[in-house]
């Protein structure tokens, strides 16, 4: 049985975690009978936004893993708390939390941080030769911990997010290399050992993404 961390960013397209993204994910993982583990980060969210008029909602604050665990029906382990030891892959939905909350993308662009509790695991996962799968928007977090990597001879890794110049660009700044796909395809980098799908950053319809997002599951645990 594979064992596998989802981590999440919070819960909601605009604010964390893409939850058509995140329950294609979790059902395709349960389908293949891998063991689930799902995580996010404890501390706040970039902010709050109110999903009806997609404006951000003053005043108010959220933290990550709790929001999280609206998806995860079950306990919600601290990214700080996990060890690669104990998996042998991870997959990351989409949504604008994680450029938001497990990275500073979307206002810094390819100049970005990633927070450093899920750099730092998805760093020791890396150098572990565990498998990372990647969906939508949350390649540029790979890109930004696995790119440019002091010491890493092999070629830069291989990563998708659909076909955006702007994102795709900034994905090749900081060391990746842009491959275009469509929402039901798969890049796959077997040196690196990282899968990716575009989504919801070029799908229209949900049955694309979990299309899409199946085959990434399926490729995740192909590589373990």
């Amino acid at each position: 049985m594979k064992r596998v961390a989802v981590i999440l960013s919070g819960a909601g397209v605009f604010d964390g975690s893409e939850i058509h993204e995140a329950t294609a994910v979790l059902l395709a993982l349960d389908r293949a009978g891998a063991r689930v583990t799902v995580a996010a980060p404890s501390g706040p969210q970039l902010h709050v936004v109110d999903h009806l008029r997609k404006e951000p909602a003053a005043g108010e604050t959220r933290d990550m893993r709790v929001e999280a665990s609206r998806l995860a029906r079950g306990p919600v382990a601290d990214v700080k708390d996990l060890r690669a030891a104990d998996f042998d892959a991870v997959v990351l939905p989409g949504g604008f939390g994680v450029a938001k909350n497990l990275c500073t993308f979307a206002t810094e662009g390819a100049a970005c941080t990633a927070e450093p509790a899920t750099a730092a695991f998805l760093t020791a996962m890396h150098d572990a030769g565990k498998a990372i799968g990647a969906a939508c928007i949350a390649p540029v977090l790979v890109a930004r911990v696995l790119g440019n990597r002091p010491g890493d001879k092999r070629p830069p890794v291989r990563l998708t997010i659909g076909g955006d110049p702007g994102t795709a660009a900034a994905l090749e700044a900081m060391g990746a290399r842009h491959v275009p796909a469509a929402a039901h395809e798969v890049v796959v980098d077997g040196e690196h050992r990282v899968a990716s799908t575009p989504a919801y950053m070029v799908a229209e319809r949900i049955s694309e993404v979990f299309d899409g997002i199946g085959r990434l599951v399926d490729e995740v645990l192909a590589l373990c």
